[in-house]
């Protein structure tokens, strides 16, 4: 728990979350709120709740108390209206979890916007928002907020309207005005309507400053990444961008000045922070529940299966082998892990009895008898001295991880056999983020600066191939682009730019193999979201998924099973020879052939 009694709070903030619009890295928007002494900050990304779990985290590491929130897109009329030029004229709301119930909320507003309301942008509508109002704080946002909007519009009685309507659905104490100051020539007057609103309808006002950058400098940089979004140059007048510098993590003294004349909205900023209390639930599983058979246990029903698996893997089963058994079945119902190597066992006997290719084996998973009995993998951990502990270890209390290999054609077979067992609001596939890479980074403000691309593409390639290599490191590996540093001012505002940018994520996309089931409706864990082909994912990328303790599985598609197949199908028609192995374990000439190098696409 936080107690403070001083010191501004940003209320209204946007990291790299989000994409391509907000250039502040979470990590160094929370350690700067730090060193500029503030209790707590806010993250508010725009309709996505991707960073929140990091965000937390990062707060929690700093000593800074995190308030989840989301500057969410609301539609003029309903989420389910699409008629262009009118309904994707959208209004922005600032939400703030105040406590776990609001997060929850959050969570399904941030989640019903892409899976029903997705046009252009997330939409939620005042439905939705009355649907899901409790324990959350609203703020009526940016110059794109409705409130704002119409004032600027001179709609003064619609601004009127729309604030009594949130003042009403939120409740007088939960519905705050925003001031706003970064130097843009309309907002003197428009602050002068928002308290005079605000004096009306008897409601408070808080200062913000639309944080989308870190520090006044770093507003070229951001620039940059808004001409990356909508792909055009510096040198186009009627470009997207920023009117002025000054949408940066400012102090509060800077804040101070600014609303000297208002001190309650710099107040009432500490005031919400210290009524927002959310603690995320951080390392507790949250298993499925695997339908067992009546009367039996999870427990009772793995142990039947394994004796039924030993007595088909073994002619005779040994002392050691029963020893080995015992030892492994203790410590998976001991860590709570029967129902995981059930839910295992039943989607590979799924695919296996339709006919799909199954791999025989991939990582740690190799070392348990559990496995091999299940028949979840195809190795014998004993004949190979392979160990039980690499996988899971009793002293080191970690998440099993079974990553099973496919046929790459039937893969989606198996997911929907999954999703059907378990119910589709139960299972997503995991999104993952495409980052700005050093040679990307690059020719991405190569393309935002107009520089001639061959010019551009020369300085990239200086920069070595590995992976996981940096722009930092390039300079003081190569010497030549770190000349051409040094000489030249367009490669240094090049490299400038693109280190500003290197890392950032990029784009979202769905991660190649991850797939997360959920003992309850995921959106109760997780916030999701639908891709453009319909897909539902989760969004928080798969080290969030297992941190909040939800099962992830690997399910990875290989084209080298789908060959396997064929081939083996190709040979059985040739020959007429079904189930004869196609490559024996002692084959002699084969083991020459690997042995010569002579080969290609083996995995």
């Amino acid at each position: 728990r936080y107690f403070f009694m001083a010191g501004f709070v940003h209320l209204h903030v946007h990291s790299a979350y989000s994409l391509l619009d907000g250039a502040g890295r979470i990590e160094d928007l929370v350690r700067t709120a730090k060193e500029l002494d503030m209790p707590a900050l806010a993250l508010t990304d725009h309709g996505v709740m991707y960073g929140c779990v990091e965000f937390y985290k990062a707060a929690r590491a700093y000593d800074i108390k995190p308030l989840l929130g989301c500057e969410v897109y609301v539609a003029p009329r309903t989420r389910h209206d699409r008629k262009p030029r009118l309904d994707d004229r959208l209004n922005h709301l600032v939400l703030i979890a105040e406590n776990e119930q609001g997060y929850q909320n959050l969570m399904t507003l941030v989640s019903r916007a892409f899976i029903e309301g997705f046009y252009y942008k997330p939409r939620v509508d005042k439905e939705l928002l009355a649907e899901h109002k409790d324990g959350l704080i609203a703020l009526s946002s940016c110059l794109a907020g409705e409130v704002p909007a119409r004032l600027l519009a001179g709609d003064e009685d619609g601004a009127l309207h729309a604030a009594k309507f949130y003042r009403d659905l939120f409740g007088p104490n939960n519905f705050f005005l925003e001031l706003q100051d970064q130097n843009l020539p309309e907002q003197p007057q428009l602050n002068g309507k928002i308290l005079s609103l605000a004096k009306k309808l008897n409601l408070e006002v808080v200062a913000t400053n639309d944080v989308h950058y870190l520090r006044r400098e770093d507003a070229v940089y951001h620039d940059l990444l808004l001409c990356i979004q909508t792909g055009k140059s510096v040198q186009h007048a009627d470009r997207l961008r920023f009117p002025t510098e000054e949408f940066y993590l400012k102090s509060e003294t800077e804040m101070a000045h600014l609303f000297n004349d208002v001190p309650e909205a710099l107040t009432n900023t500490r005031t919400i922070a210290e009524r927002c209390q959310v603690d995320l639930k951080l390392g507790q599983m949250h298993l499925p529940k695997f339908p067992l058979p009546t009367g039996l246990s999870a427990e009772a029903y793995l142990k039947r299966l394994c004796r039924q698996g030993l007595e088909r893997r073994y002619q005779q089963v040994t002392a050691e082998i029963e020893e080995r058994l015992n030892y492994e079945l203790n410590v998976i119902q001991r860590m709570g892990y029967s129902s995981y190597f059930l839910i295992v066992w039943d989607f590979v006997r799924f695919a296996r009895k339709q006919g799909i290719q199954v791999g025989p084996g991939r990582g740690s998973a190799a070392g348990s008898l559990v496995a091999y009995t299940l028949g979840i993998t195809d190795i014998d951990p004993l004949a190979h001295g392979l160990l039980f502990e690499r996988f899971l270890n009793p002293e080191r209390v970690s998440m099993p991880d079974i990553d099973i290999d496919f046929a790459d054609n039937r893969r989606d077979e198996v997911i929907e056999y999954v999703t059907d067992t378990y119910g589709a609001d139960h299972v997503a596939q995991i999104i993952t983020f495409g980052t700005m890479a050093a040679r990307a980074a690059i020719r991405d403000v190569g393309r935002a600066y107009d520089f001639a691309y061959n010019d551009v593409d020369r300085i990239a390639k200086l920069v070595p191939t590995e992976p996981g290599v940096t722009l930092a490191a390039a300079l003081e590996s190569s010497h030549e682009l770190a000349d051409l540093y040094e000489r030249e001012q367009w490669v240094r505002n090049l490299i400038d730019g693109a280190q500003k940018l290197e890392g950032l994520p990029r784009h979202a996309s769905t991660h190649a193999a991850g797939v997360v089931i959920s003992a309850r409706p995921l959106v109760e864990y997780v916030p999701l979201q639908k891709t453009a082909d319909g897909m539902i994912t989760t969004q928080y990328p798969w080290e969030t998924i297992e941190e909040i303790g939800l099962l992830k599985m690997d399910f990875l598609g290989l084209r080298t099973l789908t060959v396997i197949q064929e081939t083996r199908r190709l040979v059985e028609e040739e020959q007429g020879d079904k189930g004869r192995s196609i490559m024996p374990l002692n084959d002699h000439a084969t083991y020459e052939l690997l042995a010569s190098g002579n080969t290609f696409g083996v995995f």
